[in-house]
């Protein structure tokens, strides 16, 4: 949020064609590897502190400062800015002496928590990253990790509608609503005071978009209005990772395998997709600059 480039650069650094070469250009390619790492390694990442620390550091490891360790100096969370550019600060996390011990306590009571079969583990989620951003551990970064924790938290809880819908760009396209739940559960934080639901319904309410956004592009890949070929291009070509062609035959079960093999050696051909891997780890995905 508030990262601004052109298309023709944001299409240059996703694809890895140029370095990045100013503040957002960084933030940018630091979220682009972070994520593709989430993306393909989820099942290994754990919300252990040491891949926490990784993550943030692979994330800001274009920036100057560089990231992967918690906050030296205390710090402030902006929550709003008005019309004249004025900024107010909303919430003081916790100070920089604390942030460690309260990383580790913090880390420790989710797993405790997630193993308990009586708790929701998709209501949990929520409640992490609030208490997360509410703590503000690192100096620089601590939207964006936080994002990029729910996404992974989610894959690890079998919510894997992120492989095909961004659910950072469904969160910018709510983020009123999103700062505005991040207010009202923060209120009390400290005290323990604080209602966690405002913000868990925003989560939920986000991550109902995306799986709607979803059935929304399988409704239209999978209505007889289609040819075979422009479904199979289509769930190609949506999908946000790499892909296999049983991947795509599972979710195109009426289309032969043959038929999917054609279509996507012509698309291989034509130079819209790419192929990633060999044997049978071979996936494809869309070329990010055409």
């Amino acid at each position: 949020m508030g990262i601004v480039t052109s298309e023709q650069r944001l299409n240059e650094i996703v694809n890895q064609n140029s370095a990045p070469l100013n503040h957002n250009e960084a933030e940018i390619a630091g979220y682009r590897d972070t994520l593709a790492l989430i993306h393909t390694e989820y099942t290994a990442l754990d919300l252990r502190e040491r891949d926490v620390l990784r993550l943030h550091e692979l994330m800001l490891s274009y920036s100057p400062n560089g990231g992967g360790h918690y906050k030296d100096s205390d710090n402030v969370m902006i929550m709003e800015v008005d019309a004249s550019g004025a900024r107010r600060v909303r919430f003081e996390p916790t100070p920089a002496a604390e942030t460690s011990e309260t990383m580790e306590q913090l880390l420790l009571a989710y797993m405790d928590a997630r193993d308990n079969s009586a708790v929701n583990r998709l209501l949990l989620i929520p409640c992490f990253i609030l208490d997360f951003l509410c703590v503000h551990p690192f100096s620089d970064g601590n939207g964006r990790i936080s994002r990029l924790l729910s996404l992974l938290l989610l894959y690890k809880n079998s919510f894997d509608a992120g492989r095909y819908i961004s659910f950072e760009e469904q969160i910018n396209r709510g983020k009123a609503d999103y700062y505005r739940a991040l207010k009202n559960s923060s209120d009390g934080w400290h005290t323990g005071e604080n209602s966690y639901f405002p913000f868990i319904e925003n989560f939920i309410t986000t991550l109902l978009m995306c799986y709607k956004e979803l059935d929304k592009r399988f409704s239209a890949v999978n209505s007889g209005k289609l040819s075979k070929r422009a479904r199979i291009e289509a769930t190609v070509l949506h999908s946000l990772l790499p892909i296999s062609k049983r991947e795509v035959c599972y979710i195109l079960p009426d289309v032969s395998p043959t038929t999917v093999e054609a279509v996507i050696a012509s698309m291989l051909k034509s130079g819209v997709i790419v192929k990633v891997g060999s044997a049978r780890n071979t996936k494809y995905v869309k070329r990010q600059n055409v």
